[in-house]
């Protein structure tokens, strides 16, 4: 039997929210097989969202490898904000370096920014979007989704920042974006997590966000919710990956200059949690603190 060093962490969090857990292995010079990576994340099942493994790299500080309790991930924002945020708060080697650059299993290179001393945060340079095509029904997606007929305005009737379309955009995972007028109807929609499985998996999207430009906090600038059935739960509490598609959208909407907003993200039975986002030489970034629950040995 091995031990790793383990690290369970809760992402995004602001005040008294909870954030969004996630656990790591710092699994050294040893390689676990894709096997036993699924295997461990699968223990994790209704205690963290996502198991992140951290390796060495050649080309990068490290190596990060995502698995949900169903499959590997291309890439998990709210897991590379909870390992880089805790490791490198801890780690006098790392603390005193502003950027980092960390490899990641699918999605290439991608660069940290430590902002722990001046913001209490780290953000993480999203993956380059990319749009996908849109042949999704609103009615469909309404109905999927269990929002109110008419609630979600993608030409931006009743308000709001200008146009708001549905749109499918991938900045590290496939999100669909629907946008919903009412924030009372955004903050209280629960589909049913099988239904919306075989929706996303028919549809091939990974993630569905949904927001609304009407806030609980009036210094944030949008509130959102993201789905995520496909990885073996219904909804992430706080999601990199998915506001850094949100973002994206947001820019090509001119709906966004750029600089630095925050996004409270949660249903009504929760304390919002907080991401951050902003730009940096024209690349998304999205960031925010994490908090350390647990630390140890993990045996396999």
């Amino acid at each position: 039997m091995k031990k790793y060093r383990y690290i369970k962490s809760n992402a995004f969090t602001s005040g008294a929210s909870l954030g969004n857990p996630a656990a790591a292995l710092i699994t050294e010079d040893e390689c676990l097989t894709p096997e036993q990576m699924q295997q461990i994340a699968a223990e994790h099942k209704g205690f963290v969202m996502e198991t992140v493994f951290w390796l060495p790299s050649e080309t990068a500080a490290c190596k990060l490898t995502y698995y949900s309790s169903e499959c590997e991930v291309d890439f998990c924002g709210h897991g590379t904000i909870a390992t880089m945020y805790s490791l490198i708060k801890d780690d006098t080697s790392l603390r005193d370096k502003k950027v980092l650059s960390v490899e990641t299993n699918k999605k290439g290179v991608i660069s940290v920014y430590n902002e722990i001393d001046t913001e209490d945060a780290v953000y993480i340079e999203a993956p380059s979007p990319i749009e996908h095509p849109m042949n999704i029904s609103i009615d469909d997606i309404e109905r999927i989704l269990t929002l109110r007929k008419g609630s979600s305005l993608p030409t931006g009737e009743g308000g709001g920042r200008g146009r708001r379309p549905i749109r499918i955009i991938d900045a590290g995972l496939r999100t669909l974006i629907v946008p919903v007028t009412l924030f009372e109807d955004e903050v209280s929609v629960y589909p049913d997590e099988a239904s919306l499985k075989v929706f996303c998996e028919s549809n091939d999207i990974d993630i569905i966000l949904v927001y609304s430009l009407q806030v609980e906090n009036p210094s944030n600038f949008a509130h959102t919710r993201v789905f995520a059935p496909k990885f073996g739960y219904l909804e992430d509490p706080a999601t990199g990956s998915g506001n850094s598609a949100f973002a994206n959208y947001l820019l090509s909407e001119n709906m966004w200059d750029g600089s630095p907003i925050t996004i409270e993200q949660g249903g009504n039975d929760r304390i919002f949690n907080a991401v951050k986002l902003k730009t940096l030489n024209g690349k998304v970034l999205f960031g925010g603190r994490a908090t350390k629950k647990i630390e140890g040995y993990y045996f396999v």
